[in-house]
């Protein structure tokens, strides 16, 4: 049976992957850091099946644990700190995990085995003012934020490890990628939540920075059967992970509110709050390589995904307003 290592398992990418190389017949082991409260629910419905181990990418010893213990076939490093907003607040803590902690994991594998095949999360951020359309394995790097930075830094060591080491590294360039399990703080959820929430009329209108920004957007859970397939290759390479299409914020907006049957126009607004100190203005993927090498395909449209994301948070606003009105004692069910 083959066995798998998941960092940043509880995320969206993590959680998917896992639910995949479980139907595969993987033992999946997923590393989560200890805190205080639990953030499992991603997961919840998966933990029975999951071996769960607590580790952190600042803790070089208990990754090499860990791998000791399971001695896995694969380890997918998706966790970082990766909403792009944040990495402004705190640039050293993203370059911490997102960029030293890869080093830390590809570190780990080369003393406990380097056999283990290693994915590396890279990102579409890394082409940041981007020199060329549509972007592609060559396209050169031009990251536009810390994230995007700290993105490359892991991505240019994995190539080092690849090469210097012999060992089967390799990393996956994802574009924008969104599900129902995306983050609440990033703006494609945030504009899914917010039509469920005008939907059931507990608001009227949220303010977002710019949508006028195009982006590349797939399904999370085609990506995470992308990475899959690269490491199931006879040698490593880099990927574009991408639909080949791009749309900007502001039609992700329409397509929300228009399931709806609203305006997007009539219940958005302007934050400038909300505006990034730089921003990426156009990201566009060429998933040609990866299509021709390894069959890989989306599955899911655009439109598609909007919608299913605003039904998904339409039943899940649904179910925050009965909770909400259980615990004011206006019903008991």
């Amino acid at each position: 049976m083959p066995s798998a290592v998941i960092t940043g398992v509880t995320g969206q990418d993590g959680s998917y992957l896992a639910e995949f190389l479980l139907e595969k017949g993987y033992t999946v082991v997923g590393i989560v850091r200890r805190t205080s409260t639990e953030n499992n629910g991603r997961i919840a419905h998966l933990q029975d099946d999951l071996v769960l181990e607590a580790g952190d990418l600042h803790d070089q010893y208990s990754i090499i644990e860990i791998l000791q213990r399971h001695r896995p076939d694969e380890v997918y490093n998706l966790a970082a700190q990766s909403f792009v907003p944040a990495s402004w607040r705190q640039p050293v803590l993203t370059g911490e995990v997102t960029a030293l902690g890869a080093t830390r994991m590809l570190e780990a594998i080369r003393a406990v085995d380097p056999a283990i095949k290693f994915y590396q999360a890279s990102s579409s951020e890394m082409f940041g003012q981007v020199q060329e359309w549509p972007q592609k394995e060559t396209t050169p790097f031009y990251p536009r934020s810390p994230y995007g930075v700290a993105k490359l830094y892991a991505h240019w060591i994995t190539i080092n490890y690849r090469e210097s080491y012999d060992m089967f590294a390799c990393s996956g360039i994802c574009f924008n990628h969104e599900s129902p399990r995306r983050g609440m703080e990033f703006v494609t959820r945030k504009l899914t939540y917010s039509a469920a929430r005008v939907h059931h009329g507990v608001v009227t209108s949220v303010p977002f920075g710019d949508l006028s920004t195009k982006r590349d957007w797939g399904y999370a859970p085609d990506f995470v059967r992308g990475m899959w397939m690269m490491l199931q290759q006879e040698e490593p390479r880099d990927y574009v992970l991408a639909t080949g299409e791009t749309h900007s914020g502001l039609e992700f907006a329409d397509l929300a509110f228009d399931h709806i049957g609203k305006s997007a126009k009539d219940h958005i607004t302007t934050s400038e709050d909300l505006l990034r100190p730089a921003e990426v203005e156009h990201l566009f993927g060429d998933p040609g390589l990866i299509r021709k090498d390894l069959g890989w395909e989306p599955s899911v449209t655009f439109a598609e995904l909007v919608r299913l994301m605003v039904d998904a948070d339409i039943e899940l606003v649904a179910s925050e307003i009965a909770h909400a009105e259980v615990m004011a004692g206006r019903r008991t069910d």
